[in-house]
Parts: C-alpha cells; sequence; structure tokens
C-alpha cells in the first residue's frame, strides 16, 4: 500500500540463514515494489553476506543492503549471555567492518557506535540507527539509545523512531517535535 502511495520500503526483515537461503530470500524482497532498504543480521557470516550481495547485484535500483550489527536492546550483559566477549562497541565495529568487505552498502547499529563506524568505513557506508529516542521518551526495551542529535552528530544517515512517536499521546505532535530537533541538528 505504502509502496503504491509512492513511498519508499525500509524492509526490515533481519535475514538470518545459511548462504543459499538468504540469497533467495533477498532476491525476492528486491522483487518488491519501492524496497530501498534491505537487512540482513551480519552474524550470519561472511558467506551468508556475500550471497546475498550476489543475489542484489550492483546495479542501480537495487536496494541497499544493510547488515545489522547487534540489536539495540542488548548490552554486555545480554552478550555475554548468547556467549559473545568483549563490549557492545567493538563487536559492532568489527561487524560493521566485516559487512563492508563482504560487499554491503551499510549497516544498522546504534548511534552510540556510529562515529566509530564512520570512521572505519567512510563516508558513503550507510549507516542506519534505530533505538533513537527523545530525551523526554522512555527506553522501554532498549540499551543502547540516542537522541535524534546524537546520532545524526555521530554520523547516522537515517534514524529509526518508532514508539516515542506511535505510543505517545499526540504522535504528530511527537513527530514535528522529533523533526524539528532533527532540523536543528548540524552533522559534526
Amino acid at each position: 500500500m505504502l509502496a503504491g502511495l509512492g513511498f519508499g520500503v525500509f524492509l526490515d526483515l533481519k535475514f538470518h540463514d545459511i548462504p543459499n537461503t538468504v540469497e533467495r530470500a533477498v532476491a525476492a524482497a528486491a522483487e518488491l515494489p519501492k524496497v530501498r532498504l534491505l537487512t540482513l543480521h551480519t552474524l550470519g557470516g561472511m558467506a551468508m553476506m556475500r550471497a546475498a550481495r550476489a543475489a542484489l547485484g550492483q546495479g542501480k535500483n537495487c536496494p541497499a543492503l544493510l547488515g545489522v550489527t547487534l540489536l539495540t536492546s542488548m548490552d554486555e550483559s545480554a552478550l555475554r549471555g548468547v556467549g559473545i566477549a568483549g563490549s557492545a562497541s567493538e563487536t559492532a565495529l568489527a561487524l560493521a567492518r566485516r559487512a563492508q568487505e563482504a560487499g554491503l552498502d551499510g549497516v544498522v547499529a546504534s548511534g552510540q557506535e556510529a562515529r566509530a563506524i564512520r570512521a572505519q568505513c567512510g563516508p558513503e557506508f550507510l549507516i542506519v540507527a534505530p533505538g533513537v529516542r527523545p530525551l523526554s521518551a522512555p527506553a522501554n526495551d532498549q540499551s543502547r539509545v540516542t537522541t535524534p542529535s546524537e546520532a545524526i552528530q555521530a554520523g547516522a544517515d537515517y534514524l529509526v523512531i518508532g514508539r516515542p512517536i506511535t505510543e505517545a499521546d499526540d504522535p504528530r505532535a511527537a513527530a514535528l517535535a522529533i523533526a524539528q530537533e532533527i532540523a536543528s541538528t548540524r552533522r559534526a
């Protein structure tokens, strides 16, 4: 429906499976109308990421392929619980470098990691920052959050802002206030 209205689609399905399955899923997703951004989990490994890249090719009308580094709901304790040692920031940066090496167009990563990813991966590498919350909004189940201004100043290209708008008493007013904060922010 949104594609029919002319909107581009961020298809955030976070594919994570064996290379052949992800390759086929990415090829099918790319056929959907107006898909501009498409996600997979970087923890699926190099072979999976490369298979996804091969499924899309490099054409002008291909969606940007983004690797989800770490979910913003995961802090160091949660990472240790699934067997990942080290800090969230170090892990996200390493996964971003692997995504770039695999030929992905960018990553989905907390705004807390955006500055380091930008420095390591360069200005053309897309960074989508989820877990973005205005100061007045609760963190909910998010552990690694930033404000819209912080994420932009750190180098994020796109922001994912959900519940601070959808669960607000006045979603329109919340969206307008966030848009005003974004408009007044200068990139560092």
